[in-house]
């Protein structure tokens, strides 16, 4: 089967537009944000090893702000298209985001500021967004037989956020109580499940939908996904454990297995783009392939932190190729793509003339944002080895330019958009 065949019939299974576009819209916003508190915060990242302030509200705007945000959008609009299953009411999608998207401001304020109110009212709307979508997600799951390619990753990212939530909440209460035993381990715990559980499987499942649907090549074999699935949940659940227990050993082997699984999902990507129609390549994959070039390489850097040496410095590079190296990369290349992808479709779905992607994507202003985006990356590695704050101030500034000129880019689009719409 071919990547496109996810899409025939698609247009009967199209949310209202104001649901994926409302995530995504949030999403550049907090992609802004991230990358402003950051540039205020930039001294403390070179050396950071953890605990309340502004570089950890920093961190969540990323993950929770603009990836998760991005991922339940996504999410919301392409299950129910490449399973063929409805996903659930739009009022429930509706409602995680009323949920999710305040709970995700006030909780970054509360852990920028240590504020208990903010840190348990904004955990506690975070939360129930993400259970409410981790619901709906596993309803359309719990209808589906077939894709294993998509369904089989997308479960261990279920499961990897049913503990993340609780490790979440753990954390949360103890702020003030000081009653767990070893909060490192827990908020470590915490993190491995996040980025390479709950994102990092929802990556590899919606690159089984989205990667061949891009390229006109043909979907991934089941025989092929099910092993690379049932190596990486092996390295979830070793690195999860590993990192909770305290077991360095435990938590190195982990990330080796976690590289094999890294490389088998590489290498089933490699042959996608080999076998493909569209020869061409568009220009979101450099995002795409500088994000798959930072996996492997986050794995390497959790092997280093596993084995002690640097922390301060193993720590801070691999929390920055995990999260901004692979997860941000994708994130918003997949961004930049499904946006006008969407955007077209709605314009068809109308009944009038069908707005071309060409038209919708401003291409200068994404060149910035991808050239910013690299920059940023490479300076704030840099800060790090060298501990340099100076350098790190200059590495967050490059990323909020990017941010700028992703926001430019989806204004342009929508703007387009309008003037299309209007002319029917």
């Amino acid at each position: 089967m071919f990547g496109g065949a996810f899409m025939m019939g698609a247009k009967d299974r199209l949310l209202p537009p104001a649901i994926p576009f409302r995530f995504f819209a949030t999403a550049i916003v907090y992609h802004l944000a991230g990358w402003a508190v950051l540039l205020w915060a930039a001294d403390g990242l070179p050396g950071y090893q953890g605990g309340l302030g502004p570089v950890l509200a920093a961190l969540h705007l990323i993950t929770l702000g603009v990836l998760a945000m991005t991922a339940m959008g996504a999410a919301y609009q392409m299950l129910p298209v490449a399973t063929r299953r409805p996903l659930g009411p739009a009022w429930a999608c509706s409602l995680s985001w009323w949920l999710f998207a305040p709970g995700v401001a006030v909780l970054s304020f509360g852990l920028a500021d240590g504020a208990l109110w903010a840190l348990h009212g904004g955990a506690t709307l975070a939360i129930s967004g993400l259970a409410l979508f981790g619901g709906l997600v596993a309803r359309n799951l719990m209808r589906v037989s077939d894709l294993p390619a998509v369904t089989g990753p997308v479960w261990v990212a279920l499961a990897s956020l049913l503990a993340v939530l609780v490790l979440a909440g753990l954390l949360i209460a103890d702020v003030g109580q000081g009653f767990l035993p070893d909060r490192a381990s827990l908020a470590a715990g915490h993190g491995v499940l996040a980025g390479y559980g709950f994102m990092g499987m929802l990556v590899m499942g919606f690159s089984a939908v989205l990667v061949p649907m891009f390229v006109l090549a043909p979907a991934i074999p089941d025989a092929h996904a099910k092993p690379v699935v049932m190596v990486a949940a092996m390295a979830l659940a070793a690195g999860a454990s590993g990192a909770v227990l305290g077991w360095a050993w435990l938590a190195g082997l982990a990330a080796l297995l976690g590289l094999v699984a890294a490389l088998l999902y590489l290498r089933l990507q490699r042959r996608v783009l080999a076998a493909r129609m569209r020869k061409r390549l568009e220009p979101f994959f450099r995002l795409l392939k500088g994000g798959w070039t930072a996996l492997p390489l986050s794995l390497l850097a959790a092997v280093i932190l596993a084995l002690g040496p640097w922390p301060h410095v193993s720590g801070p590079v691999w929390g920055l190729l995990l999260v901004v190296g692979w997860l941000l990369s994708f994130a918003t290349g997949i961004l930049q793509r499904i946006m006008p992808f969407l955007a077209s479709m709605h314009s068809a779905a109308r009944g009038g003339k069908t707005v071309l992607l060409s038209h919708l994507t401003a291409q200068p202003v994404l060149m910035v944002h991808a050239a910013a985006h690299a920059g940023a990356l490479a300076l704030l590695l840099t800060a790090i080895g060298l501990d340099s704050p100076l350098i790190a101030r200059l590495g967050a500034l490059c990323g909020l330019v990017g941010a700028l000129a992703f926001a430019v880019f989806a204004i342009i689009m929508m703007v387009r958009y309008r003037a299309h719409h209007r002319s029917q």
